[in-house]
């Protein structure tokens, strides 16, 4: 929930995106991550990978109906990247562990509605299963300076120990502003910094509680978006809409102690997209706005935000679950919990071996079911040199 108004976001920019970083040193076997017979050997030709050169791709498969098949194995996918077949050498299925980096928004809008975040969050945790790790972060201002803006704060890495993940909920507190885009970029950048266990590989996950309006980054969304796609992470947005109370609290005067007003972080960054002819010293002072500027400001903003992480989840392969208010957000998250369960990981070695940083699509087929639903990543970006 960016709850204090965002900055504009910026467009969509493109992203290399390649697998985690790990040497491979003997054969791999196509494995689901538990016992599974007669595996199938790759050839010799690729007993010696990188395994920066291989590309991982999560994978929900539901029938028709559209509820989530959990039994299919490496034979009944076939990857096609820029419409060429694939080879299927890394497979891990439904039951293997997940990697969570859980971002809570607790600014603005939010301040009285804490503890509702804290019971969502616990909620989401208990969901998932005991291997299953997690990282909890949020915002957070420094206490004792009034003029300093919210940062980051990872207040808890990524453990299995749930007593600890506890704590961290418990501990989270309310903040001025919201540095969205910082946080995304931080996730991948820190949270999944590390290459991936083999169990893992593919299945890494941000799940945000957020309204996505950024007021206070030094990132902006594209370069969020590069990192993220850079690491191959799923994106789920658990989208809070705090958009008439913010709109209401705009509208009073400023020297009213309840008064929300738009950063120049945000002023600045909406007449760069939306108006970028318009004067610099015309969106300088927030209070210097009229009543009808104020409200253009923040539906645009908010309309965009929307838009951005529509676009993220369906790149990354994840979803957004809209929710009216928080009292809401703990069914949400309990879908989102749902559909990290049922995720498969593939993975494959391109056929393609041009280091030319180029956009590669990505389309997987399942076989057998009929009116199969496949969600997945759209493609990444080859690497370069």
């Amino acid at each position: 929930m960016a709850f204090a108004l965002t900055s504009a976001f910026l467009c969509v920019a493109n992203a290399q995106q390649t697998s985690s970083p790990q040497q491979q040193t003997r054969p791999r076997r196509v494995s689901d991550g538990i016992a599974q017979p007669k595996p199938e050997e790759i050839g010799e030709d690729e007993v010696l990978r990188v395994e920066t050169d291989l590309v991982t791709v999560p994978v929900v498969v539901r029938d028709r109906t559209g509820r989530p098949v959990t039994t299919l194995r490496p034979e009944d996918f076939q990857i096609y990247e820029d419409g060429r077949p694939q080879r299927i050498t890394s497979f891990s299925t439904t039951d293997a562990p997940f990697e969570v980096a859980l971002l809570l928004d607790t600014s603005g809008s939010t301040r009285a509605d804490l503890e509702l975040i804290r019971r969502a969050a616990q909620s989401f945790i208990a969901a998932l299963r005991p291997f299953d790790r997690v990282a909890i972060l949020a915002f957070k201002k420094e206490p004792n300076d009034p003029l300093s803006l919210a940062k980051v704060e990872v207040a808890a890495p990524l453990t299995s120990d749930r007593e600890r993940l506890q704590r961290a909920i418990e501990e989270l507190s309310t903040s001025d502003g919201t540095p969205f885009y910082d946080s995304l970029a931080r996730v991948a950048r820190e949270i999944f910094a590390e290459p991936p266990r083999e169990e893992v590989r593919g299945r890494r996950a941000l799940v945000a509680l957020t309204d996505g309006v950024d007021s206070t980054s030094e990132a902006d969304f594209a370069q969020a978006r590069a990192a993220l796609l850079q690491r191959g992470i799923i994106c789920y947005f658990v989208q809070i809409n705090t958009e008439e109370f913010v709109e209401n609290r705009l509208l009073r005067d400023c020297a009213d102690d309840g008064t929300l007003q738009l950063s120049r972080t945000q002023l600045r960054r909406y007449r760069q997209l939306f108006v970028p002819a318009a004067d610099a010293d015309s969106y300088a002072d927030f209070c210097r706005l009229g009543p009808f500027q104020r409200m253009q400001i923040s539906r645009a903003l908010y309309e965009l935000a929307r838009r951005e992480m529509r676009e993220l989840a369906r790149a990354t392969g994840g979803q957004t679950f809209p929710v009216a208010d928080l009292r809401d957000a703990q069914r949400a998250f309990a879908q989102v919990a749902n559909e990290i369960g049922k995720q498969y990981s593939l993975g494959y070695y391109s056929t393609n071996k041009a280091r030319d940083g180029r956009f590669r699509t990505i389309r997987i087929e399942v076989k057998g079911i009929a009116g199969a639903q496949v969600s997945a990543r759209e493609g990444y970006y080859a690497p370069r040199g």
